[in-house]
């Protein structure tokens, strides 16, 4: 449902975190001032005191007063409360929001999300308003299990999870003072001395504080915003590491240095670079800005924090099997197992050479090497190594990616939304397992659901590599919510990114038949034909084991349009 809260001539629309002024025109707040708004609001009538109010905006983000005092005078300023008259101070107490005093009043529009009309363009939400991995957990929870994934996309999918695994170099001790490490974000510069690129360098400073507040296994220092939205100042008192960035405009893009620096040594510890293209949306802008450097850096604090446990040897075994795995054959794919079998066998509690072998495990279930008893085995095989893994560390970022992936593979669909929903705590930037929560969506029948996971990676674009599957995700979802127009420029983007497939050639001829394109359709069913030889409807879709009949509905109206451009049955 969508809470629209309207007061003192303003209109707060709650779904979409929008303050507009009375002609509709929307007013410009920062990510935290109007998330502590939205906390007045629906507070309204009540005294709230400034802890509840530092615990509702800064989930743990240990700030000080500063910062709530100057949320609350942006949030006086943007809705002309000089007087203090909607914002009331309660000596001794805290803050209340006078409802009375402001003439609110509440609209509830109670049309559903899947009735609405169908929009023109896909609706790409802000980074601040994009739901916590916790929020994905408790809704998907309760829902029926969802199909598995296409053997293309698994079998990358494992790949990608050898490589995670040892992603970080190796590091040969801790750095940190405390079991919990703390992280102090510094404000990110203006390399341009542009009050615009100021405010962009402000914007994404906050929002990779709030992102980094929700991984569980670390302390964030946020900033000090002394006087104006970019006149801030570092908190760097008691931290074990330091990040700190630039920010400039160059030409047509938007350019971010970054660094994670030891407090104690002043050794730079981490670097990266990312570029965003200016042209975009500046809701993108900032998002992927954010993303850019919050992926790779949730990356590099898993592996700082479990540094004690990591080895060269297992770096230079699964480096090894890499390569044959490379090689896609069944012998290579048999060698690659029996080096990571005599490794784990030397060294039975590691847990980089427990993932590794679970993600080969998994790729010769996808690539149907193993017989039916094989495969049982080696699925218990895998399921095994990687429990016993998390375990032993149960906020290490590539197992938990690596688990949610083989749980979504092997359609153990629920435990898969819950392992997801923990992976995203521990890097909430994770585009991939968005993927795959929005297939597993996909699967449910919850199309409209599915589309926002998608775009939701698509605002993330992290990692970059696989950014092809979420695009072909949203060309899907919009093909079964019967909007194929809207699913083409997202299957051409997909295709332009990787065009070797053959699964978007298939999409894009279910859209092209829909649209009655016909032509078009034969062609692109003819050029999937020639990736995927032997394709046939039977084997054409997802598997539907434990898929919803929403789903299995849908997926032979597809069928259909598929069999009318050329593929045959059987």
């Amino acid at each position: 449902m969508t809470n629209v809260h309207r007061f003192a001539g303003f209109e707060f629309d709650a779904q979409q975190a929008a303050l507009r002024r009375p002609g509709g025109e929307i007013v410009r707040l920062r990510p935290k001032p109007l998330n502590m708004l939205q906390f007045l609001i629906t507070n309204a009538g009540r005294v709230v005191t400034k802890q509840e109010l530092m615990e509702a905006v800064w989930p743990n983000v240990h700030v000080g007063e500063d910062s709530l005092f100057q949320c609350i005078r942006e949030i006086r300023s943007a809705i002309g409360d000089d007087r203090r008259q909607l914002i009331k101070v309660i000596s001794g107490r805290g803050y209340l929001f006078d409802a009375d005093a402001a003439g609110s009043e509440s609209a509830t529009d109670s049309t559903p999300a899947s009735a609405a009309a169908p929009s023109s363009a896909p609706s790409v939400p802000a980074a601040a308003d994009l739901p916590p991995a916790a929020l994905i957990a408790e809704k998907t929870a309760g829902f029926f299990r969802f199909g598995p994934r296409s053997i293309a996309v698994a079998a990358s999918v494992a790949i990608c999870a050898v490589g995670l695994a040892v992603a970080a170099p190796y590091i040969g001790h801790r750095v940190f003072t405390q079991p919990t490490p703390v992280l102090a974000v510094t404000p990110f510069a203006d390399a341009n001395g542009d009050p615009r690129v100021a405010l962009m360098a402000a914007n994404v400073t906050d929002s990779l504080v709030d992102g980094l507040s929700r991984i569980p296994n670390i302390r964030v220092l946020a900033p000090v915003r002394s006087a104006g939205p970019t006149e801030v100042s570092a908190r760097t008192e008691k931290a074990d590491l330091i990040l700190r960035g630039e920010l400039q405009q160059v030409d047509k893009s938007w350019n971010l240095q970054a660094r994670i620096i030891d407090a104690a040594t002043n050794e730079v510890r981490w670097t990266t670079s990312f570029a965003v293209d200016a042209s975009v949306s500046p809701a993108l802008q900032q998002s992927r800005l954010t993303a850019g450097v919050g992926y790779p850096l949730a990356v590099r604090i898993s592996s700082l924090i479990h540094s004690d446990f990591r080895r060269r040897n297992a770096d230079v075994v699964v480096d090894q099997a890499q390569a044959f795995i490379n090689r896609t054959s069944r012998e290579k794919s048999k060698t690659a197992q029996e080096m990571l079998e005599k490794a784990l066998a030397a060294d039975p509690d590691n847990v980089d050479l427990q993932a590794a072998l679970a993600a080969q495990l998994l790729r010769g279930i996808q690539t149907a090497w193993y017989r039916d008893a094989e495969a049982e085995a080696a699925e218990n095989r895998a399921r095994g190594l990687l429990e016993s893994a998390i375990k032993r560390e149960p906020n290490y970022m590539p197992l938990l990616e690596g688990y949610c992936r083989f749980l979504a593979a092997t359609n153990h669909f629920v435990d898969s939304l819950i392992a997801c929903a923990k992976a995203l705590n521990q890097d909430p930037w994770d585009g991939l397992v968005l993927f795959q929560v929005g297939l597993s969506q996909m699967q449910l029948g919850r199309f409209d659901d599915a589309l926002a996971s998608f775009q939701q990676a698509d605002s993330f674009d992290t990692p970059e590599v696989s950014r092809w599957t979420w695009l072909l995700g949203a060309g899907y979802a919009y093909i079964f919510l019967d909007r194929s127009e809207e699913a083409l420029p997202w299957l051409e983007r997909s295709l332009a990114v990787t065009p070797g497939t053959g699964r978007t050639h298939f999409l894009l001829a279910a859209a092209y038949q829909r649209l009655g394109r016909t032509d078009d359709a034969k062609a692109a069913v003819a050029a999937g034909m020639k990736l995927r030889p032997g394709t046939t409807l039977e084997n054409v879709g997802l598997p539907k084991k434990n898929a919803s009949e929403i789903y299995l509905s849908r997926a032979r109206e597809v069928n259909a349009l598929l069999a009318a451009a050329g593929i045959p049955e059987k």
